[in-house]
């Protein structure tokens, strides 16, 4: 991968978001890595063998969210092509304990309840 990018904040998708890059790719960390999931181990032995790139983010300014809802109605931002699934919230055990398993892609929406 040339980009990674974490905003879940859990060690173990930081880990494999920085290990899956190729050589001089980019990981960034979006938002605080909260109690436990606070200090993060990092592969540093392919950052620097790959030279990576590793940059923080606290996420979007809240100045800046009246311009990207624009942006939205706009339709020059399409937000939900990042969701990769729906579910009912009966389903969100599951799906909850099945996360480490990464088997998603995009985002995991509960939108039946």
């Amino acid at each position: 991968m040339h980009t990674s990018i974490d905003a879940l904040g859990s060690k173990a998708t930081c880990y494999h978001s920085i290990s899956c890059l190729r050589k001089r790719g980019k990981h960034i960390q979006v938002g605080l890595m909260a109690g436990s999931e606070s200090n993060p181990s990092v592969p540093m032995h392919l950052v620097i063998a790959k030279e990576l790139e590793i940059i923080g983010s606290h996420g979007m300014q809240a100045f800046a969210y009246q311009e990207m809802m624009q942006m939205i109605l706009e339709g020059k931002l399409a937000p939900e092509k990042l969701i990769g699934r729906q579910i009912h919230l009966d389903e969100a055990v599951e799906a909850l304990v099945s996360m480490d398993r990464f088997q998603e892609n995009g985002m995991l929406m509960i939108d039946r309840f």
